[in-house]
């Protein structure tokens, strides 16, 4: 297990998890992700972050082959999240540090997750840098993005950007560049990990990119705790502008339809609003949740501007696979999406009527009033999905404009 230089000195020291499949126990990981902690080897040598501790000794390995470990003099804890700051209770009772470099409410939070009674711990704000050599290490907060502890870590000298969560994916690899992975399967990493993790952050999101524009800062090289490095400089502008892309949320002319269906009615209709939508000229993508995560309804979302779900009614109410996405949507909160509710019923109908006040309840703009049918949908129903669906489309067109992203 070898360390991987990034530049001279500076090293990646973390771990590759090819068998993580439930990421923070709410969202898919279904390519695995990775746990990237870095080491810079100056007058002090610095480790920047952890992994997870099942993982804790890969990372110890790869740093022991680049330094001895008696010789870290500094930890800077930009999260202390499990995944981030796993191996750190370890790291320090091993390496015995001088420093260790958190933020405000980092160091809260590692007082109130491990026994740091003797650690050094300094706290650091946005503005303040230290100085370690030939390098120095400025620190800015980035609150929220995705915990209160957020930071993140950037090194001039190397145009070096430590990003903490932003700009993550999650992905298991043997490479550890951007630029040697496959594109567009990168592109939908990106936006899986953000629609599930970092999305109901975006107001943050865009208000961060603009700070750090506005501090000139010139990077080369952006890594993130999670997935693969942006080690070339167009790498790196193309993941801040899908960032600020992801984060404005404009509308697309796409739809997404997720349904659960009992003895196949709803998904009967489903489909008909589906073929009202591409007549109209908005392309689909039906997701049946009984085959599918909620996680990937939301990565789906990310390039659509309209969300149709539906439920046949159950005890009055939806089945507990659509409460579970529309519960998961509602605290990622998405932004300037139409969509319509719609639902077979035998003899009472309730569902339909509360999906609408679900999606009403997020700022969904919704053009038709919830639609539903008796038991199995016959010709007449049909024509009344399809004509849902026309009214959806026509909505969503209406919404988008002239936005190219449409």
């Amino acid at each position: 297990m070898k360390p991987v230089e990034i530049t001279k000195d500076v090293f990646w020291i973390g771990a590759v998890d090819f068998n993580k499949r439930n990421f923070h126990g709410y969202s898919r990981s279904p390519h695995g992700t990775t746990y990237n902690s870095y080491l810079i080897r100056d007058e002090k040598n610095v480790v920047f972050d952890t992994v997870d501790n099942d993982y804790a000794g890969a990372m110890f390995c790869r740093l022991a082959k680049a330094l001895p470990l008696e010789k870290v003099d500094y930890i800077v804890v930009n999260h202390t999240e499990k995944d981030h700051a796993g191996a750190l209770c370890q790291l320090v009772e091993r390496c015995k540090p001088e420093k260790i470099i958190t933020s405000v409410t980092g160091k809260r939070f590692m007082e109130a997750q491990f026994d740091t009674a003797g650690w050094p711990i300094e706290v650091v704000k946005t503005g303040d840098s230290i100085s370690i050599g030939k390098r120095s290490i400025h620190f800015v907060d980035t609150k929220m993005l995705h915990w209160p502890d957020s930071m993140v870590s950037y090194i001039p000298e190397e145009k070096l950007l430590i990003s903490n969560d932003i700009f993550g994916q999650n992905i298991a690899s043997s490479e550890r560049y951007a630029d040697q992975y496959n594109q567009s399967d990168l592109l939908h990493a990106i936006k899986e990990y953000y629609y599930n993790i970092v999305l109901p952050f975006s107001p943050l999101v865009l208000k961060t990119l603009d700070a750090v524009a506005a501090m000139n800062l010139d990077i080369e090289i952006i890594a993130p705790d999670h997935g693969l490095i942006y080690r070339r400089k167009e790498d790196c502008a193309f993941i801040v502008d899908t960032y600020r892309k992801l984060a404005e949320q404009k509308p697309q002319q796409r739809a997404v339809i997720v349904y659960d269906s009992m003895w196949g009615s709803t998904g009967k209709m489903a489909a008909a609003i589906m073929s009202g939508m591409v007549d109209e000229g908005v392309p689909c993508q039906l997701i049946d949740i009984q085959k599918n995560h909620h996680s990937d309804v939301m990565t789906a979302l990310a390039d659509c501007g309209a969300v149709l779900v539906g439920s046949p009614t159950h005890n009055n109410s939806i089945l507990p696979a659509i409460a579970d996405v529309l519960t998961y949507m509602k605290g990622l909160r998405p932004l300037n999406r139409v969509g319509a509710a719609f639902g077979s019923y035998g003899w009472s109908g309730e569902a339909p009527k509360h999906i609408q006040e679900w999606l009403a309840g997020m700022n969904i703009e919704l053009p038709a009033e919830p639609l539903k049918l008796q038991f199995v949908p016959r010709h007449e129903g049909l024509v009344q999905c399809r004509a849902l669906g026309v009214t959806v489309a026509q909505a969503l067109k209406a919404k988008c404009g002239t936005n190219a992203a449409c």
